[in-house]
């Protein structure tokens, strides 16, 4: 496995994360063209990407870290093959590495489903681990999905 840090992604790289979004997250926040997804992207400012490819150059994992209303946020996807083996823990030190503070929201709970008819794992328990504080406080609901928000701070 190889990381690779960019600030764009070629058309087959957004193709390749399109899918494991969609293949990881829960389905009822699809991507559902590569239009959608670049409208996605570009909503954003000052995008930086950290790519997680296997030997075959699949992208295995993505992580995407952005300025909204004046803070940066991220968002990262990790295939489910390359889950707990410390990929997604290296994805967070890179992003780390160039930012002093990360927010993001993370699904809290189990009950929502993915495209395989599978349910989707929150990822709270990873999140802690990572040295991440849990914001109970402060939720969103989008597309019927609720969840909270998490934050580090070097």
């Amino acid at each position: 496995m190889r990381l690779r840090q960019t600030s764009s992604l070629t058309k087959t790289e957004k193709l390749q994360v399109i899918e494991l979004w969609n293949t990881e997250f829960p389905e009822k926040i699809a991507q559902s063209s590569l239009n959608d997804f670049e409208k996605y992207l570009e909503a954003l400012s000052d995008r930086h990407h950290i790519i997680l490819y296997d030997e075959n150059n699949t992208i295995k994992g993505w992580l995407l870290y952005f300025v909204r209303d004046r803070e940066r946020w991220f968002a990262m996807l990790l295939d489910a093959s390359a889950q707990g083996k410390g990929y997604g823990s290296k994805l967070l030190d890179l992003a780390k590495e160039n930012n002093a503070r990360l927010n993001g929201w993370v699904v809290d709970r189990d009950t929502e489903l993915r495209k395989n008819g599978e349910y989707y794992r929150s990822p709270i328990e990873f999140y802690r681990k990572n040295e991440f504080e849990i914001l109970t406080d402060q939720k969103f609901n989008y597309q019927g999905i609720q969840g909270i928000r998490v934050r580090w701070e070097k």
